[in-house]
């Protein structure tokens, strides 16, 4: 603009100056709506709460908290605002960034402090934004927002986050003039990389900003070329032709488009239950290889329910299907007097009618039911409209309406004036025992009070807890458990879990130590849960996700390996992994040593030493009983392979794994706050199907387990799309700059280089056929095979396929470009180039400006129809649907299909007619002029530009045909088939 304006080329540097002034405003309002969508995004994935409001209990917000809610809080959580605790149980909070204390602070829900009590020692206060430690309990949101004591903190702080570096400083705080000098330069280095964008943003972010600066550089380089083809003459012409050819690298539009189809896709991504947390996470969603996803809420239902119960002194309970998991009313009851060992569908028992006559006299089952009911979090109630609700955990759910269906309800006995069992303390499920025990107290009848510990948890460790079972069916008494016994019961467990149940132990013993249960009384957990009498086992069964098989199986044809990592039962684990196609049903099929390593538990992996898992014919497809550390070690194991992993997770514990994965996902509803912030994307939904949405959309750009699939289905068509739209950029540029650099031979009568392109022509080209259309392109769907791709390599969007197209559809253009020109000045003219023809118009200049405006139309309708070629890089324009049934028409669909990108193009080549053919806007602005049977030069040179772009594509689709079978020659299986499995195939 400034050279322009400097040889008083008025039009010119106008022109430059209004394509500068609209990139800034476009830019400006593009970006201001990105970060506002962003804002929204980060307020979608900030902590969450657990409120009761009018007698339900429900997630929301913390910013739609407000005081007076009844809060609930458990391990895991971030507090949402300042919380009155009314009840606690073990509860500790982690308060280090508002007092600084190192351990978590034990909360006493009971006690009162005075006014003037630091924050530091109320201990019955839980602040916001600290998180919970250990236990859980239930309080009043008392302060929210600003209000809380870290709000507080907050509204003190002043802006201190200086953009400047720190002057280095000696051990006794002294420093020198160097150091200041370098302190300040590094300042001024920082500030100009913000200013360009080389270090703000994403790495794509910072890569394409690199690049544009990369070409301004080479610009600068071709209007030097030109400057010395003309003998650095400082005539205005030259100057002007410099100007042009620099301008003709100039990607004007990247940065916009760029950020219009980051926002673009993180708004489709909330649409299929994603949230993306660090926009990083989209580009590597694209190179995703390996899943390694939890098995509850993910890749099944989550919801629970009881399939099986079995006590030893009696039999087995079964439960038939129900469609209402919450209702205990519904689903018929059988009993079989046998063991599961024993127990086939066609041996089940008739249905029970009176189930609750079941209990009658049947003193097993009465303890059994008590712990179900007692040991247990959850309710389940009926309303007053006659539906049944339920609050708690899954799992306890699932046991806590096993027990209503034999009117064992914990509210009949806990609740009400004529209350049977009365709590007297608590202790909570821990990952790392496994188990969870309550202690209740109940008058019996001769007036004696007597104390019950009800515990259930992992079958492996109650019965090491256990010294006693009732096991003969003639007898209620409890006899040594022997080790005949518990092997009887593992036996038991295993044939339960080989059905995808997962198996729980309930367990009891009388309590007689004397204890006041004061709160804060310190009660070992360990001599409580040890002397326990083994009372049976309970099954519950929660089915797969019906999208899951389907996710699974388009994983696979993507290229993406999918591990189930979970704590449940190896045979649990195994079980639903045949079901869902992680497995084959026949593991006979794959081999055994293959087998072997397809399952194993975290103990056996983590006993094997790197180099051991490095050795494995296949890393494990199942790994159970997980713990945080298996986790970690899977992962370093796949980066070893080369692997690029996505993490799953919701408890605290997975936060070490969601770190050290290259995109960690957090579930939205069952996730804790504590991995949410450790992940890089959220699903909304839990559900494995939307993983796949954002890989597809990563890879969009760039080029629900569904969930999962959704995700990287959706990152990769983020990713497809960016190499889409940074293609066709600068292939046009390369097409520009080379038409305008080999058109410095046209030498007019004056030795003067002349123009093929007026730099007007070239900035209405670069806005128009790149600006919009780019856009359009940002927005495509995803290609109907961008899931049977493999991952996108590391590399990222300047892959060697991408690169070569560029170079092949830019020297294409302007192979025809200069054809037209050359046609259009020798070929059907004379051959005179006139004198000043780059300046203005002149009766000389008719033939020069006609072959120009011949060059200007054939390069618009070039760039326009090279965007609709861009929608797939592999297959045909008139074929980009291969299986339609359309043969010869189905490119018409598929051009009105992305309507922005349609009218886009329409709109580029309409504006062609009045830019030639108003006067005084053709000679003056555009120096060029109309044209008539120029027409034909231009229809035959269309027809040219598709057949070359047809060709290249079809040579490109031979050879990854080629590749392909290479691939699948190599494995002895196709893709899909869940025997191949292994990480060779």
């Amino acid at each position: 603009m400034a050279v322009s304006f400097g040889i008083q080329s008025w039009i010119e540097g106008g022109v430059i100056a209004a394509v500068i002034v609209l990139n800034i405003v476009v830019g400006f309002f593009q970006e201001y709506a990105a970060e506002k969508t962003m804002e929204s995004l980060h307020n979608l994935s900030s902590p969450t709460g657990t409120v009761t409001r009018g007698g339900e209990t429900f997630s929301i917000p913390s910013t739609d908290i407000v005081p007076g809610d009844m809060i609930e809080l458990k391990t895991g959580d971030t507090i949402p605002a300042d919380v009155r605790l009314v009840e606690a149980v073990n509860f500790e909070t982690d308060e280090a960034l508002l007092t600084g204390e190192s351990l978590p602070v034990q909360k006493e829900c009971n006690s009162t402090f005075k006014e003037d009590t630091g924050p530091g020692d109320r201990l019955n206060i839980a602040y916001s934004s600290s998180t919970v430690t250990r236990g859980r309990a239930r309080g009043v949101a008392v302060n929210t927002g600003m209000a809380t004591e870290i709000g507080s903190i907050a509204a003190a702080l002043r802006a201190t986050n200086s953009k400047r570096r720190p002057v280095k400083r000696g051990p006794g705080g002294e420093t020198k003039k160097r150091w200041y000098v370098q302190a300040w330069t590094l300042t001024g280095t920082d500030a100009v990389g913000r200013f360009l964008g080389v270090n703000v943003g994403t790495p794509l972010q910072r890569k394409l900003s690199k690049l544009a600066i990369l070409l301004f550089g080479i610009a600068v380089l071709f209007a030097i070329i030109v400057m010395a083809a003309n003998l650095f003459s400082s005539d205005n012409e030259v100057i002007l032709y410099a100007v042009g050819t620099g301008l003709s690298m100039i990607p004007a539009c990247l940065v916009v488009v760029l950020t219009i189809t980051m926002a673009v896709g993180t708004k489709r991504m909330v649409e299929r239950n994603v949230i993306v947390r660090k926009l990083d996470s989209l580009e590597a969603l694209g190179a995703v290889t390996n899943i390694c996803s939890d098995k509850t809420g993910t890749l099944t239902q989550g919801k629970m329910v009881v399939k099986k119960a079995w006590i030893p002194s009696r039999g087995t309970y079964s439960v038939g299907n129900s469609n209402e998991p919450f209702n205990p009313t519904t689903g018929n009851v059988t009993f079989t007097p046998v063991p599961p060992l024993e127990l086939v569908d066609e041996k089940e028992g008739p249905t029970v009618e009176n189930v609750e006559g079941l209990v009658d006299g049947n003193r097993p089952l009465e303890d059994f039911l008590d712990v179900a009911s007692m040991a247990n979090l959850s309710h389940v109630f009926k309303s007053e409209e006659g539906e049944w609700h339920a609050r708690g955990e899954p799992t306890e759910i699932a046991i806590e309406v096993f027990a209503s269906r034999f009117n064992w309800n914990r509210d009949r006995w806990t609740k009400g004036s004529k209350a049977v069992w009365h709590q007297k303390a608590e202790f909570p499920f821990d990952s790392t025992v496994k188990k969870m025990s309550v202690i209740f107290s109940r008058t019996k009848p001769d007036g004696e009070e007597q104390d019950m510990i009800f515990t259930k948890g992992a079958v492996e460790r109650i019965i090491d807890s256990c010294t006693t079972v009732i096991w003969d069916q003639e007898s209620s008494t409890a006899v040594p458990l022997t080790d005949k016994m518990r092997e009887k019961i593992l036996q038991n467990m295993e044939e339960l879990a080989k059905l995808g149940l997962r198996v729980l132990a309930l367990a009891h013993r009388p309590y007689k130590e004397e204890s006041s249960f004061l709160e804060g009384s310190n009660i070992n957990r360990d001599e409580i849960e040890k002397g326990l009498c083994f009372l049976g086992l309970i099954g519950l069964y929660d089915p797969p996700r019906p999208e899951t098989a389907g996710s699974i199986a388009a994983c696979y044809r993507a290229g993406i390996t999918v591990h189930m990592v979970t704590g449940d039962h190896p045979g649990t684990a195994k079980a639903i992994a045949q079901q869902v196609g992680i497995l084959p049903a026949e593991m006979s099929a794959v081999g055994a040593d293959v087998a072997d390593a397809m399952v194993m538990t975290a103990a056996q992996f983590d006993q094997l030493s790197d180099d051991e898992i490095d050795n494995l014919p296949t890393l494990p497809m199942v790994i159970a009983r997980c713990a945080p550390q298996t986790k970690v070690r899977m992962i370093g194991a796949l980066h070893r392979r080369g692997r690029f992993a996505a993490m799953t997770g919701d408890g605290v514990n997975d936060s070490p794994s969601l770190k050290h994965a290259d995109v960690g996902i957090a579930m939205g509803q069952a996730g804790s706050d504590v991995a949410k912030d450790a992940s890089d994307i959220i699903l909304t939904d839990d559900n494995f199907a939307s993983i796949l949405n954002a890989i597809e959309e990563g890879r969009r750009i760039f080029d629900n387990f569904a969930s999962i699939l959704n995700a990287i289905e959706e990152g990769r068509r983020i990713f497809d799309n960016i190499q889409k739209f940074v293609l066709h950029l600068l292939a046009e540029n390369i097409a520009q700059a080379c038409t305008l650099l080999i058109g410095l031979a046209f030498k007019d009568q004056d030795s003067k280089s002349v123009f093929p392109l007026a730099p007007v022509e070239i900035l209405w080209i670069i806005m128009i056929t790149s600006g919009m259309p780019d856009m359009g392109l940002g927005m495509e769907i995803a290609a109907p095979d961008i899931m049977d791709r493999p991952p996108q390599a590391k590399q990222g969007i300047f892959t060697w396929e991408v690169i070569v197209d560029i170079l092949v559809y830019g020297f294409w253009t302007a192979a025809l470009c200069l054809a037209a020109f050359s046609l259009r000045m020798w070929g059907f003219g004379d051959g005179n180039l006139g004198s000043g023809c780059n300046r203005e118009y002149s009766d000389q200049c008719e033939l020069v400006f006609r072959a120009r405006a011949t060059t200007f139309v054939c390069l618009t309708w070039f760039a326009l129809f090279l965007a609709w070629e861009m929608v797939n890089l592999r297959l045909s324009f008139f074929r980009m649907q291969p299986d339609s049934e359309k043969y010869f028409t189905q490119w018409m669909y598929d051009v009105w299909r992305n309507k922005f990108l349609f009218w886009s193009i329409m709109a580029g080549w309409i504006t062609t007619f009045p830019i030639l053919y108003i006067p005084v806007l053709n000679t003056v602005v555009f120096k060029h002029t109309g044209i008539s049977w120029e027409w034909g030069i231009v229809f035959v040179e269309a027809i040219l530009f598709f057949a070359g772009v047809e060709v290249w594509k079809w040579v490109k689709r031979a050879y990854f045909r080629r590749e392909k079978k290479k691939v699948q020659d190599q494995s002895a299986r196709p893709m899909g088939d869940p025997s191949s499995y292994t990480e060779d195939a």
